[in-house]
C-alpha cells in the first residue's frame, strides 16, 4: 500500500515536549516534537479509548492518560501495560513550514 505525504498541521503549531493532537482523512494522528525532531503515532491506546495527545510525554515515551500504558513514539512499541500492543508510527517530514505524514491511501 502506498502512503501519500499530506499535510498534518503547520510547524509552529507543534510545541516542544507537547504532544499535538489532529485527524488526517479519518485516522487521529498525534504529533510530537522532541529535542527538534518530529513524531508521529496514532493517537488513540490500543488498550482502552483514550487520546495518547491527552498523555504526558517524557523523551521519546507518551503514557496514556487513563491506564498509564506507555509507548515508545519512535517504534509505536508498547513499553509498558496494561496496553498489550504498539501504537502505528507514520513518517513525518517538515516541507515549508508543513508538519507532513506519509498516510496509507
Amino acid at each position: 500500500m502506498e502512503a501519500v505525504w499530506t499535510k498534518v498541521c503547520d510547524a509552529q503549531q507543534v510545541q516542544p515536549d507537547t504532544p499535538f493532537a489532529c485527524e488526517v482523512g479519518g485516522k487521529m494522528i498525534a504529533i510530537y516534537l522532541v529535542d527538534g525532531r518530529y513524531f508521529a503515532t496514532e493517537n488513540v491506546c490500543p488498550h482502552a479509548y483514550a487520546l495518547l495527545s491527552d498523555g504526558w510525554l517524557e523523551g521519546t515515551e507518551i503514557e496514556c492518560p487513563l491506564h498509564g500504558a506507555r509507548f515508545d513514539i519512535q517504534s509505536g512499541e508498547v513499553l509498558e501495560g496494561p496496553a498489550e500492543c504498539g501504537v502505528k508510527t507514520y513518517a513525518v517530514r517538515l516541507d515549508a513550514g508543513e508538519v507532513q505524514c506519509a498516510i496509507p491511501a
